[in-house]
């Protein structure tokens, strides 16, 4: 009998905002999304950087969301990765958003 693959759902709330992260082969791009009320309050691509979805970009990304997020007066987030396992790209984000001051 196979196992099920039980997906872990993440939520986030005004006090504690989501943060989504989407990478694809060419670029990153990260959300803050606060689900109860259905609106994404911060959203920052590494399309405008210029430098494609490699690692520097992604730390430019997570740099640039965490002074958002201080701008916007939030200080913890519930870190939503999707799919994506939590290294590389994903990781690097993360940590820089981290290093910003803003707590998982």
């Amino acid at each position: 009998m196979a196992k099920k693959n039980r997906k872990r759902k993440v939520s986030g709330t005004k006090e504690r905002p989501r943060l989504c992260v989407f990478r694809s082969l060419k670029n990153i791009h990260a959300q803050v999304i606060d689900d109860v009320e259905g609106k994404t309050l911060v959203s920052v691509s590494s399309l405008k950087l210029d430098r494609g979805g490699n690692i520097q970009a992604a730390k430019e990304v997570g740099v640039i969301v965490a002074e958002k997020l201080k701008a916007a007066k939030i200080e913890k987030i519930v870190f939503d990765r999707g799919s994506a396992l939590y290294h590389g790209r994903v990781k690097a984000l993360a940590e820089a958003v981290r290093e910003g001051g803003i707590k998982f």
